[in-house]
Formats: structure tokens, C-alpha cells, sequence
């Protein structure tokens, strides 16, 4: 995948920025990351948002995996993937999101939308959603630095 020179990955502040702002203006988490990185991706802000509209909320709704989890996920996929007519590259991306989700969880003690949350049990919030999206901006860059 190439990635576009006019827009920086490594620009942790503005693609905190872009997401954060998306954030606000009503998106989910998952919409928020993946809207973010998208120019930089080379990839569609538009169809970034359709794509990642049902992964809020922890999927749907259901409060499993934390939204900005999943658009970290969708661009380091955008990234490895080998493309449509050569689908060899599963297992290499498949490892780099299990990193991405193991580093995740070290830094806020789970991935699961509703335990960062706060939201059913005795715990407090782990995580704001804000702090998951920086968090999911930070974790992609430092993967893709290597």
C-alpha cells in the first residue's frame, strides 16, 4: 500500500487532532481513527466512514471491542494488506493487530468497549473514549515506525 508523502503518519498531534474533531462532530470511535488516517492511507474519508459505521460502541452496540481499536485495526490492514487478487498477507496483519491489541490493553488494562468504560461492574472507567481514540492514533504509529 502506498502511502500518501503529502499527508504525515508520523504527525501523532494532527492525527489526534482530525480525530478528535471528528469525534465531535458526532462520529464513533472506530469513524473518528479510520476518517483520520484515511488521506494519509490514500483511501476515502467518505467510504472510511460507511465502512466503519457499525464497529461504535464496541460492535455494534454491544460493547465487545472498543471502536478505536477496530479503525486502528481497518488502517494497519489498508497498510499490509498484499490486495484483492494476491489475499497471502492475512497472517503478517494478523499479527501486527494482535500487537496493536495487546499493546492496547497494557496501556488501559482492557479492549473492551464497556470495561473501558466503566459501564456494569464495580470498576470505574479505565479509559474515555478521547483517551481510546489518542491512544489507537499513538499505538498505529508506532507500529508502522517499526
Amino acid at each position: 500500500m502506498a502511502i500518501n508523502k503529502s499527508v504525515t503518519l508520523t504527525d501523532r498531534e494532527a492525527l489526534k487532532r482530525a480525530a478528535a474533531d471528528y469525534h465531535a462532530r458526532g462520529f464513533n470511535c472506530a469513524q473518528s481513527v479510520i476518517c483520520a488516517l484515511a488521506p494519509a492511507l490514500d483511501i476515502d474519508e467518505k467510504a472510511t466512514f460507511a465502512l466503519s459505521e457499525g464497529f461504535g460502541a464496541g460492535m455494534g452496540g454491544m460493547s465487545e471491542t472498543c471502536g478505536a481499536i477496530s479503525g486502528g485495526i481497518m488502517a494497519l490492514g489498508q497498510i499490509k494488506s498484499s490486495g484483492f487478487d494476491a489475499p497471502g498477507s492475512k497472517g503478517a496483519t494478523y499479527r501486527l493487530a494482535r500487537a496493536y491489541c495487546d499493546a492496547f490493553r497494557e496501556k488501559n488494562g482492557s479492549t473492551i468497549c464497556r470495561e473501558l468504560k466503566g459501564v456494569g461492574g464495580d470498576a470505574g472507567p479505565l479509559r474515555s473514549c478521547a483517551g481510546c481514540i489518542d491512544d489507537a492514533i499513538d499505538l498505529f504509529v508506532d507500529i508502522i515506525k517499526g
